[in-house]
């Protein structure tokens, strides 16, 4: 039964789909059965991972507000034992009709246990936003894992999402556990770059995965071949970076007995 991962900052331009599509490499070629949800209507993931569907075309949507079954919709990767669960515009739909739906947050939960026997790991792609959509991510998970730009204002982004968090915990999901954070663009040659790594680590102390993530011009140029990190360019300090996080998330979620 699978393990997972709600990828989630409710602040845009973090490195969620970057992160998603990353890790889910790695811990594929770990030999992990993993599979990526895209809950961003932008479709991104999706898009990243060489999927392209257009607005009709049945994806994650129809799913969640038509009970379509999920694993007729679940496309492969070019990345063996990498499947994704694709979106499409469409998906923005669904935040105003989820609103009439009994149980409205707990809608991706029962999309996921049709599935989540077939994988060791799902990793859910989240939006940039507070709403439903997120809040049926948080509600479907059994960690939050945070990307956390190198920037000024993460930190109170970081503050805002785990109050959310807390709630989801207090009256949705009270086994939700938060994995850890990883900083993202980080530029060590930057001294405020280093500020808000130091900053980080102060503020939340034991949240903190030691891997921590380089701005990385490749990390651009991936998604539009349709490609992962780990197959546009495997050696780079980018790539090397997210393999330290596959096997750091590994180790949380499966911790050897002391």
């Amino acid at each position: 039964m699978a393990k997972i991962l709600g990828i989630i900052n409710v602040k845009g331009g973090t490195g969620k789909t970057t992160t998603a599509i990353a890790l889910g490499s790695y811990l594929a070629a770990f030999g992990k059965r993993t599979l990526i949800v895209d809950l961003d209507p932008q479709a991104n993931a999706s898009l990243g991972l060489g999927v392209r569907l257009d607005k009709d075309h049945y994806n994650l949507y129809h799913a969640l507000v038509a009970d379509a079954e999920p694993g007729a919709l679940i496309k492969k990767t070019s990345i063996f034992n990498l499947d994704i669960l694709p979106s499409s515009e469409s998906l923005a739909g669904a935040n105003i009709e989820l609103v009439n739906f009994k149980n409205r947050e707990l809608q991706l939960k029962k999309v996921l246990n049709k599935v989540k026997d077939n994988y060791d790991f799902i990793l859910i792609d989240c939006l940039p936003s507070i709403g439903v959509l997120n809040v049926n991510a948080l509600s479907a998970s059994d960690y939050v894992l945070i990307p956390v730009q190198a920037e000024y204002f993460a930190l109170s982004g970081l503050e805002q999402l785990l109050s959310i968090v807390d709630l989801v915990k207090k009256y949705l999901n009270p086994d939700l556990q938060i994995l850890g954070t990883v900083v993202t663009m980080f530029d060590k040659r930057n001294q405020s770059d280093r500020n808000i790594l130091n900053q980080v680590h102060k503020n939340f102390p034991g949240y903190i995965f030691n891997a921590v993530i380089p701005r990385q011009v490749s990390f651009a140029e991936a998604p539009s071949l349709g490609k992962s990190i780990l197959q546009h360019d495997p050696y780079s300090k980018g790539a090397r970076a997210y393999r330290e996080l596959a096997i750091e998330v590994l180790s949380r979620v499966f911790p050897s007995p002391q």
